[in-house]
């Protein structure tokens, strides 16, 4: 692997992993997600220092050029995150949907409630509120 570009994905890798740490200072990422993004880019630092791992991986896989292996690699993972991604805002708007419905369902008891108790209002004589209603009913 060339000098320089070995030095690109360097500075590229400890990047990320500065920024992962600073989000996660700043509590802009979560911890569980902050950990998924410190193990990659500790996994691709290592590989862009240790050039042996790197080339030996590059010639399994079948590729020529071991720093197109870091990038294919890099790749992989994000694919992969952007699954667990798909996955996570597939099951939020699933529980976004029984939200709505469960406070529709309670909106619509709270409409018919209220429907009753202007019913119940209606119903009494003019004049007269609840305690006047009880106190008349008691004298007599």
């Amino acid at each position: 692997m060339e000098a320089n570009i070995q030095l690109v994905a360097i500075l590229v890798t400890s990047g990320l992993f500065v920024m992962v740490i600073e989000l996660v200072r700043r509590r802009r990422l979560m911890e569980r997600y902050a950990l998924l993004w410190l193990l990659a880019a500790g996994v691709l630092l290592a590989l862009s220092i240790w050039r042996g791992l790197l080339e030996t991986i590059a010639g399994t896989i079948g590729i020529f050029y071991a720093p197109s292996a870091l990038f294919v690699i890099a790749f992989g993972f994000i694919l992969v995150l952007l699954l667990h991604f798909s996955l996570a805002v597939s099951r939020l708007s699933d529980q976004t949907k029984v939200l709505a419905q469960q406070l529709a369902l309670m909106e619509e008891r709270a409409r018919e409630a209220e429907a009753k108790a202007a019913a119940r209002e209606d119903e009494r004589p003019d004049g007269q509120d609840e305690a006047a209603g009880t106190r008349a009913a008691i004298s007599s």
